[in-house]
C-alpha cells in the first residue's frame, strides 16, 4: 500500500489500479538505467500514454553540466518521438526514501507542452512507498504552454 501524501485522488479516476502500480514500478525502476557519475542522484520517470503505453527514462549527466538531461525529459522526448503526445499520468522517483521527487523547472515547463493541466503526476520516493499526488497545473500554475499565445 502506497502512502498518497497531499493526495487529490480524484486525478486517478482515469488510470486503473494496474496501471497505476505499473507506472510506479516502472518510475522506480527507470533509476537503473540512470547515468550520474557527477550528482550521484538517480531520477526515474515513467509517461503513461493514452495508447496504454509506459514510457520510460532517466537521468543522463554531462561532464559539461549543462548538457546533463533530466529523466522527466528523457522519458518525454521517448514518447514523443515514437508518436505518443498524449498522455494519461506521468510518475517520478529519486534516490531518497525519505522524500518524493518532483520535476524541476525547467522539466514542468517541457512537461507542459504535452500534458493537459489535471493529469496526475505521481513524485515518489525511491521505492515507491511515498508518494505525492498533484495535478500538473498545481505544479506549474499560470503556465505557459500550447494555446497560451
Amino acid at each position: 500500500m502506497v502512502n498518497l501524501k497531499y493526495s487529490t485522488n480524484y486525478l486517478l479516476h482515469d488510470l486503473s489500479s494496474q496501471q497505476l502500480d505499473q507506472l510506479k514500478k516502472k518510475a522506480v525502476e527507470a533509476k537503473n538505467h540512470s547515468y550520474s557519475p557527477y550528482s550521484k542522484f538517480r531520477v526515474g520517470c515513467c509517461i503513461l500514454t493514452k495508447d496504454n503505453l509506459f514510457v520510460d527514462g532517466a537521468n543522463v549527466e554531462n561532464a559539461s553540466y549543462g548538457g546533463a538531461i533530466c529523466a522527466e525529459r528523457t522519458a518525454a522526448v521517448k514518447a514523443v518521438t515514437s508518436g505518443q503526445k498524449d498522455w494519461l499520468a506521468i510518475a517520478i522517483s529519486g534516490d531518497r526514501i525519505d522524500d518524493c521527487t518532483s520535476p524541476c523547472g525547467i522539466c514542468r515547463q517541457f512537461i507542459r507542452e504535452f500534458a493537459s493541466l489535471d493529469m496526475p503526476v505521481i513524485m515518489l520516493n525511491s521505492d515507491g512507498s511515498q508518494a505525492v499526488l498533484k495535478s500538473f497545473g498545481d505544479l506549474l500554475p499560470m503556465s505557459f504552454g500550447p494555446g497560451s499565445f
